[in-house]
């Protein structure tokens, strides 16, 4: 039987690879005074560091789906990174969109679905640079969310409990709040691993309140959209460290349930 190679490609370029890389940088004012001085002199040596870690992280992501898993597009998001970054990607020729300005992890993502919406991709796959996402499982997750479904979670506690931790405490109220709200019981609320179908591409792309986060998850099962999860495993961080120390985790679980329980009752949709 002869194989038409033209239909082989377009099945196997369906899904775009989303690499989100979220640089958050501090902006000192000038001081003359000795003190700030040595305080600049060790921001810029942090700065360094977090330049080499950022590097390791980039490079080690993405050739390991280039040369692994070359049957899916990807599109690294520089969110205005004021290190290596860009510089990395050009020289390394990756698929870049260069953010001139600094639009955090919202602004960013929405920039990589606009690209696959763009395009005309059917899927599109929020991934993160840092290595904790394992290319393996987007297979099971695409051919979940080709049974028809919204969007597609990778949850590391289907099989699993959580961890007694603070920041598991967390994400188990946010599993309790969205249930509350919709009925509906989202296990990993909190994973970045999503896959979102050609119509969620174009709703994330073209509407500014749209952020990837659990209280949007919510608002989403609220109003129809069909979600499932697929269990998943995510490694350490190949290098550097979460933004999320315990006070913003802290702050942000607050922040996810106030949204969820109160405020999304208030939020129109388009």
């Amino acid at each position: 039987m002869k194989i038409n190679r033209k239909k082989v490609i377009i099945c196997i370029t369906i899904c775009i690879l989303i690499i989100n890389v979220i640089v958050i940088c501090t902006v000192r004012k000038e001081n003359n005074s000795k003190e700030n001085d040595n305080n600049n002199s060790s921001e810029n040596i942090k700065q360094e560091e977090k330049s080499d870690d950022n590097k390791e992280n980039i490079e080690n992501v993405v050739t390991f789906i280039k040369n692994k898993y070359s049957q899916y597009d990807y599109i690294v998001v520089n969110d205005g990174s004021k290190d290596r970054t860009a510089d990395i990607c050009r020289s390394k020729g990756y698929e870049m969109l260069n953010l001139p300005v600094n639009l955090g992890l919202a602004g960013a993502f929405q920039a990589g679905l606009k690209y696959a919406d763009t395009k005309g991709y059917s899927y599109a796959i929020q991934f993160d640079a840092d290595g904790q996402h394992r290319p393996e499982f987007i297979e099971p997750m695409l051919n979940r969310i080709k049974e028809g479904y919204d969007i597609v979670i990778g949850s590391r506690f289907i099989n699993q409990k959580k961890e007694k931790s603070l920041r598991m405490i967390g994400s188990k109220m946010l599993t309790v709040a969205i249930k509350i709200t919709t009925g509906k019981r989202v296990a990993d609320p909190t994973s970045g691993m999503r896959m979102f179908s050609r119509k969620m591409i174009k709703e994330f792309a073209q509407n500014l309140n749209y952020g990837p986060e659990p209280d949007t998850v919510s608002y989403l099962l609220k109003n129809g959209a069909e979600i499932s999860e697929v269990p998943v495993n995510m490694d350490e961080r190949v290098a550097g460290e979460s933004y999320l120390n315990l006070t913003n985790a802290a702050k942000y679980m607050v922040k996810m349930l106030i949204s969820i329980l109160f405020v999304q009752n208030f939020r129109k949709r388009g």
